[in-house]
């Protein structure tokens, strides 16, 4: 089925696409973020008190990050400059610079400057918006899909209230769909769309929390749909899997917050003795296009890290799944991935060596005299028996059961205990 084959009243449509047009204008159209929108967040007292200050907007794509720079443009009283960090350069800075000051000497307003993926700013544009934003002439509002304490100038990010936007909920996905079918003047209520439950439920789950994504399934799957005697236009699981075909698979990026946030997920799971959830954030890095090598690695630290000498096979088995997983590559080396994480999940867990290498690493700089005892001194070498090395060294093996007790310490140093046997053991 074409997906953009549209009957003649289809046609009829605003061509700007569904999630532009349904993009609220007001407060309260906004969907979610109640923490920072909501009857006692900030960023609200702000607009409706016109008592802007600079923000940083940063959440993952599709959270409304450009949505609220709107509703700030048309509630605001302060003039509205937008420039795209992609295609800005430092010359547009200078323009909107110049019209502020316009602004506010002509007739005492404002400027607010949104610029999009500010992130994609290089150090010295940043740094050109410094000292108008410093002074107050410029009100920046900035919009980054990556962590603004490492891809914005810190002096901009220390002058700026940084608002994270987190993914909507499928509950909130579900009243921007709800909203898009009955509308008439912006959404799809001309078409008479009726969307099945299962179908909503569909949309909900793959949108991700992204708003954008949601609705652009909405419209592809509406686009599918065939329409009804009765005029409905009927939108099942069927015309939503017909749109996903379309829509692209799963949000990852692998240099980006997506990419540290997954990991981090996955490793804790695994911590966690959780095989499911690990396997399933496995999956979500395998399919983003994931390094197989880096998932392998990170799997060999938490083998030491997290399990030790509670299994110590498990170290083994990482390290193997690691050249096993290098020799055979993608796609089959998902299944050994699979397989050490879902070993390492299940089995036993203790973090004592990973303790006691940290506690004496901290003894070692914090000064700890580390000079060592002439009977632990090296012997291999003419002379040494002279400078008295080695002397008084008693040889295990000499002894009943291959132990003897003797002191291992460096000179003037009280014995220490750094590794527990079984210390956060599981």
């Amino acid at each position: 089925m074409d997906l953009f084959a549209m009957a003649s009243e289809r046609d009829r449509a605003d061509a700007a696409p569904l999630a532009y047009r349904m993009r609220p204008t007001s407060l309260d159209e906004v969907v979610g973020h109640a923490h920072i929108v909501g009857a006692r967040g900030l960023l609200r007292r702000m607009i409706e008190q016109d008592r802007m200050q600079s923000i940083i907007l940063f959440g993952p794509p599709g959270t409304g990050k450009t949505t609220l720079a709107q509703v700030i443009a048309h509630q605001t009283k302060a003039s509205f400059v937008q420039l795209n960090a992609v295609t800005a350069g430092v010359a547009d800075i200078r323009k909107a610079v110049d019209a502020a000051k316009e602004q506010q000497e002509l007739y005492a307003r404002r400027t607010v400057l949104f610029l999009d993926e500010i992130h994609r700013f290089n150090k010295s544009q940043q740094d050109a918006l410094l000292p108008h934003v410093e002074a107050g002439l410029l009100i920046l509002v900035g919009a980054t899909t990556e962590n603004p304490y490492f891809e914005v100038n810190s002096a901009l990010v220390s002058r700026s209230h940084v608002f994270h936007l987190e993914p909507l909920t499928a509950n909130e996905i579900g009243v921007l769909l709800d909203r898009a079918c009955s509308d008439g003047e912006r959404g799809l209520g001309r078409m008479h769309v009726q969307l099945s439950s299962d179908a909503r439920r569909a949309i909900c789950l793959q949108a991700g929390g992204d708003a954008r994504r949601a609705l652009n399934l909405l419209e592809l799957a509406a686009f599918a749909a065939s329409i009804g005697e009765d005029g409905q236009t009927q939108i099942g699981v069927e015309e939503v899997e017909a749109a996903l075909q379309s829509a692209g698979g799963v949000r990852y990026d692998k240099s980006g917050d997506e990419h540290y946030d997954t990991i981090s997920a996955f490793i804790k799971s695994v911590r966690g003795s959780d095989p499911d959830a690990a396997v399933l954030w496995l999956a979500k890095m395998l399919t983003g296009g994931e390094d197989p090598a880096f998932i392998a690695r990170r799997l060999m630290i938490l083998a030491a890290e997290d399990i030790g000498n509670a299994d110590p096979y498990a170290l083994t088995l990482a390290v193997s799944g690691w050249q096993a997983a290098m020799a055979i590559g993608m796609p089959e080396a998902r299944i050994i991935l699979s397989q050490v994480t879902t070993y390492l999940a299940t089995a036993p867990k203790s973090n004592a060596a990973y303790k006691a290498i940290n506690e004496a690493l901290a003894d070692v700089k914090n000064g700890l005299p580390l000079v060592v005892p002439p009977h632990l001194r090296g012997t291999g070498y003419s002379g040494a028996q002279k400078l008295g090395h080695g002397v008084g060294y008693l040889y295990p093996h000499d002894y009943p059961g291959h132990h003897v007790k003797q002191d291992y310490w460096p000179v003037g140093v009280e014995p220490r205990t750094y590794y527990r046997e079984g210390d956060g053991q599981s």
